[in-house]
Order: C-alpha cells, then sequence, then structure tokens
C-alpha cells in the first residue's frame, strides 16, 4: 500500500506537541484499515526515521497513529519539516 494514502495527515494539538517534546512521539490520522505495522513502514519510508513503537486509537471516525521515533531522530526535527512548529 502506498504510504501516502496509510498516513493521511499529522496532528498538531496541544497534546501532541506535548507528546513530541516530552516522549519523542508523533500523531498522525492514518487510514483506518492500515495495521501498525503498515503504518511503521509508512512514517520510515516518508520520514526516513526509526519508529521504535506505534500504538493506534480509534477516535470518533477517524484512526490516529501515536508514534513514538527513536533517539537519534528527535520528533520536533519532523514536525518542523512538517510546518507544525
Amino acid at each position: 500500500m502506498d504510504p501516502h494514502k496509510i498516513v493521511k495527515f499529522p496532528l498538531s494539538t496541544e497534546k501532541s506537541i506535548r507528546l513530541m517534546e516530552r516522549e519523542n512521539k508523533l500523531i498522525f490520522v492514518v487510514d483506518m484499515k492500515a495495521k501498525k505495522s503498515e503504518i511503521k513502514k509508512a512514517i520510515e519510508d516518508l520520514f526516513k526515521v526509526k519508529v521504535t513503537k506505534v500504538n493506534t486509537l480509534l477516535a470518533g471516525n477517524e484512526k490516529r497513529a501515536y508514534v513514538k521515533l527513536s533517539m537519534e531522530n528527535p520528533a520536533i526535527d519532523i514536525a518542523t519539516e512538517l510546518g507544525l512548529m
């Protein structure tokens, strides 16, 4: 599956910015049918980073992926690249 179809857009909320700073995590809205392994591969391919863990949450009619990055890839750098910061 195409990584651009799996990962729809990043979330920029107060909670996501807190997670970014404290836990090196980013939150993305993803395709409802995407599996954790597919999300991990899509994020790694799109942003050229190492993902250590993916948690998903169904929020209403959207699926959110909480993506924990490895320590050598600061989440703030990717957020800046995406224009969130």
